[in-house]
């Protein structure tokens, strides 16, 4: 790949998943246009200090909202991974306006800008919550790609994340439909390993709290009380999430969406699985069976070639990662 075949732009560029994967781009030689709201906060200094960011990364004040400034950091691009995700600060009270209607206006200014500036491919990431909220999917088969989450159902029962998830990249295929944009899209499941920023994301806040139930007196009894829901919990690396999209960046052939998960284990399980190797830390005492069995199929992304690491690595390598933070005690 040439050169100039190597400029590529990731939005949302202290992100959990965009700063790892500006770490494997940089790494292979990619120079990186890296979108950011504020450019000049310390919460981004874990990516100027990234191996090659002094050549290769160069920082964009840029807002999803704001087109202009997307322009301009996508501008002499020729690849876009379209990371960064539109989160409202605190309580909802509306969510189709505060939650939906930015993570959809996001993405298409996004996916304009690209177009606009004569970008090659757009990979998306979505998620698999655009994939398997489906009360229609039979039982017994493997969620897959041909799968989309059901809006109205999304709406009914309150999964607004989920929602705006499913109708954002819905409306990004419309987008690639209509204007013939390459776009791919990337839906992980739950995002683990460790991290590059400071402050915990969602993902990594749902092993954190299988890890320190009963810290403080005043919580002991609630957690006592507390029954975990024994879900099948699908969970991907986030280094290989990285991979995956680079992945798919790459390879001429890959098309349409793909489903990125790598692990799948109940709640119950995985507590037994970080006991071997985290005996003293206050795990939840007890277990319901849960409603989510759902099972997910890598295959299409496999057969691209996509490997992952054993979920053993996943996990020491995230309870490291959060004792080293002070999200956990060491």
């Amino acid at each position: 790949m040439a050169e100039k075949d190597k400029i590529v732009c990731v939005t949302g560029a202290g992100g959990y998943i965009a700063s790892w994967l500006i770490k494997l781009l940089l790494s292979h030689g990619y120079t990186v246009h890296g979108t950011v709201r504020n450019p000049g906060d310390e919460k981004y200094d874990h990516l100027r200090k990234l191996e090659n960011a002094d050549e290769k990364l160069k920082i964009f004040k840029a807002d999803l909202l704001e087109f202009d400034t997307i322009l301009a950091a996508v501008r002499g691009c020729v690849g876009v991974f379209h990371v960064a995700c539109h989160v409202p600060q605190g309580a909802v009270p509306n969510p189709e306006v505060e939650l939906v209607k930015p993570a959809v206006d996001g993405t298409l200014n996004v996916l304009r800008a690209c177009s606009e500036a004569k970008i090659g491919r757009v990979v998306v990431v979505s998620s698999v919550a655009a994939v398997c909220i489906n009360p229609n999917w039979p039982n017994d088969q493997l969620v897959d790609e041909t799968c989309w989450s059901d809006k109205e159902y999304c709406r009914v029962t309150n999964n607004w994340y989920w929602f705006s998830k499913t109708v954002a990249e819905a409306e990004a295929w419309e987008y690639a439909k209509k204007s013939g944009l390459d776009i791919i899209t990337v839906c992980p499941s739950l995002v683990l390993g460790p991290m590059l920023q400071k402050t915990a994301n969602s993902s990594s806040l749902a092993l954190v709290k299988l890890l320190k139930g009963k810290e403080g007196h005043e919580q002991i009894e609630i957690n006592l009380l507390e029954k975990i829901e024994n879900n099948l919990r699908k969970i991907v690396d986030v280094r290989d999430v990285a991979e995956a999209l680079k992945l798919v960046y790459e390879k001429p052939e890959a098309e349409g969406r793909y489903i990125c998960n790598a692990h799948m284990i109940k709640s119950a399980d995985l507590v037994e699985m970080l006991k071997t190797h985290y005996l003293n830390y206050d795990y939840p005492l007890s277990f319901v069976e849960g409603k989510d069995q759902i099972k997910l199929s890598s295959e299409k992304l496999q057969r691209l070639g996509w490997k992952y690491r054993p979920l053993e690595e996943t996990l020491v390598d995230s309870v490291e990662s959060y004792k080293k933070l002070g999200l956990i005690w060491a």
